[in-house]
């Protein structure tokens, strides 16, 4: 019989599968819980807006239509809102579907994208799906070395991955050191500036000192592109939407090679609208956030247990040995979070800020288990 695996290109036959978290039913149907929480991939506790709930519904009837493939409705919000152009936006089915484009239009087989070490998954599997080849630039104090990256640019560089802040560790450069940063980057290299956490940073009591907004900056670096989603502090990761603001001529080049109807009807017209219209909603998520934060901050302090600061609306915490078996425990218990060994993080797990009832609960589970 046909190995199939030797038939596709040599990226894809080396790629390992991006593993979600582990979702709710499944637990429930392994371990027979009837109540679980889930604090493993940074959803909003607070769900989406109720503005957002009433234009899915208003949409419901118009289903068997195709979505808006230009999607001009979302694209005139974003615009109205950050002061920028139409031809700049390029949406996306989540702002993974962006950086996946990025990479599809810029990077051919062997060329160079750069990231840091425990970055964002899907920065290598999508450099690795097109044939580049991922320099990974090791991390200082668990975020992104910017000198080391600059170091690491060659003539063979075409894009480099940061993301502000960094999932998963949760750290984030100011707006000094990355004005720094892109003056230094050659022209014909494209930085993506990854934002999907942007809205949970900017709260005042997460305290990110001068924590830079990416908008602000792309009149004065043409080669940067600037990437966001309504998965997080909106609230709406179940519909896939995000979206970039770049140069216009970068961001033609990514609509030549994004699917057409990428981002469904509900999202376009409807959701993503309506909720980025919801200031009121968007401040509780951020408000709540900070306050979660807080009380894990304070359990892990009282508990002898070492977390690297964030401005997520996740925290990563040191476990002081290897975390999988805590993990394990604790989905026994009926919670779940994040194992990032993956990441090169085997003693941490990132946990989700939730709800001040989730936190509790998760906190009450993982003293149980630390006894």
């Amino acid at each position: 019989m046909q190995n199939f695996c030797d038939l596709a290109v040599p990226g894809v036959r080396e790629l390992k599968p991006y593993q979600p978290g582990k979702p709710i039913e499944e637990l429930q149907r392994e371990f027979g819980l009837r109540e679980v929480v889930k604090l493993a991939s940074n959803e909003n506790p607070l769900g989406p807006s109720r503005k957002a709930l009433a234009a899915i519904e208003r949409g419901l009837s118009e289903l068997a239509r195709y979505p808006d493939g230009n999607g001009f409705i979302l694209k005139k919000a974003l615009c109205d809102r950050f002061g920028v152009a139409l031809n700049q936006v390029t949406l996306g089915n989540g702002s993974n579907d962006i950086l996946e484009l990025v990479a599809r239009t810029f990077v051919q087989p062997g060329q160079e994208v750069i990231f840091s070490q425990h970055a964002f998954a899907v920065y290598p599997i999508a450099t690795q799906a097109v044939g580049g080849k991922a320099v990974i630039v090791p991390a200082r104090d668990w975020g992104n070395d910017l000198d080391a990256m600059l170091k690491a640019i060659s003539d063979n560089t075409r894009v480099i991955f940061i993301a502000n802040p960094n999932n998963p560790t949760g750290t984030w450069l100011n707006e000094t050191e990355l004005t720094r940063f892109l003056n230094e980057v050659p022209e014909q290299v494209v930085v993506v500036l990854d934002e999907a956490y942007f809205e949970y940073a900017i709260h005042p009591a997460m305290l990110a000192h001068a924590y830079p907004d990416g908008m602000r900056l792309l009149q004065r670096y043409p080669n940067l592109i600037v990437s966001r989603t309504f998965s997080k502090a909106y609230g709406l990761a179940g519909l896939r939407v995000g979206y970039a603001v770049s140069h216009a001529e970068i961001a033609d080049l990514l609509n030549r090679v994004r699917q057409p109807f990428n981002v469904n009807s509900l999202a376009l017209s409807a959701a993503a609208a309506a909720a980025l219209d919801d200031q009121a909603h968007l401040n509780d998520s951020a408000t709540l956030n900070a306050s979660g934060l807080q009380q894990l901050q304070a359990a892990f302090n009282d508990m002898g247990l070492e977390y690297i600061p964030t401005v997520g609306n996740f925290i990563s915490v040191d476990m002081g040995t290897t975390a999988q078996p805590i993990y394990q425990a604790l989905l026994k218990r009926g919670v779940i979070v994040r194992p990032v060994a993956n990441y090169e993080m085997p003693n941490h797990l990132r946990v989700t800020i939730g709800t001040e009832k989730e936190n509790t609960i998760f906190l009450s589970a993982l003293r149980e288990v630390l006894q």
